[in-house]
């Protein structure tokens, strides 16, 4: 079932939308050579907190950290890990979100730890650049295909894989909300927009083959091919005057 927001819902989930923003920027800034991804996840569960909000993530379906951080070809849900230290050259994703008041912003994006090659400077751009193509549709009359058509032509267009196996999604008082938000599909299909939905839209394109696989521990996605991935996500409402993005800073 789709829970459409009031204009009163809508503020106080932009403020929890505002801390998620905020928090996924000062990860992003801890993106170093040398440091654990452990840490970084300990930097954004520290600022969540401080804001007096709470890690989404954590503990969510069991999931033991506040972020998800997907270091090169590990596509999402990345476990924080004191062993797993970041060299120049990693493309780091970072997804987090944050809960106050009974709502939840959700935010993503993947960051350069230093230098990184050309072709993962492409990667992050496509796929940043795609989540904007992908809001640009999310309009009130549109359809949910048409946001996941703009991200799969931009990507695809450009040589990279769409994963298909994980979508975005609606978010509110639960993080995972209908309706579910793919990054491919067909123009006009769907389920329509309307004011008043809020959803999480998120592409995750990998730099070759769009498949992927689950690592033992049950929660890490990589890529089948061992080559780069990158994630770029937005909450985003639908408003009568289109799209606006509730996870920027």
């Amino acid at each position: 079932m789709i829970v459409l927001k009031t204009e009163g819902e809508l503020r106080l989930m932009a403020e929890a939308c505002r801390i998620s923003a905020a928090a996924l920027q000062i990860a992003g800034e801890a993106v170093q050579p040398g440091v654990s991804t452990w840490e970084i996840d300990r930097v954004a569960r520290r600022f969540i907190e401080s804001q007096g909000a709470t890690p989404t993530f954590l503990n969510l379906y069991g999931f033991p950290a506040a972020a998800c951080i997907s270091v090169n070809d590990e596509v999402i849900h990345g476990i924080p890990d004191k062993s797993h230290i970041l060299k120049a050259g990693d493309i780091v994703s970072i997804d987090l979100g944050a809960r106050l008041n009974g709502y939840t912003g959700d935010n993503a994006a993947t960051f350069a730890c230093g230098e990184v090659s050309p072709e993962a400077k492409r990667l992050m751009e496509t796929t940043e650049q795609s989540l904007y193509e992908g809001i640009r549709k999310a309009v009130p009359g549109g359809r949910i295909g048409d946001v996941g058509s703009a991200i799969q032509t931009f990507c695809e267009d450009r040589g990279y894989g769409v994963v298909r196996e994980y979508t975005g999604h609606g978010v509110g008082r639960e993080l995972h909300e209908d309706p579910a938000v793919p990054n491919y599909g067909k123009p006009g299909r769907g389920v329509r927009l309307v004011p008043g939905m809020t959803i999480a839209i998120e592409p995750m394109i990998n730099e070759g083959t769009a498949a992927v696989k689950q690592l033992s521990n049950g929660w890490t996605v990589t890529t089948t091919d061992g080559k780069l991935s990158a994630h770029f996500e937005h909450t985003v409402a639908i408003t009568a005057n289109g799209p606006v993005i509730l996870t920027k800073c």
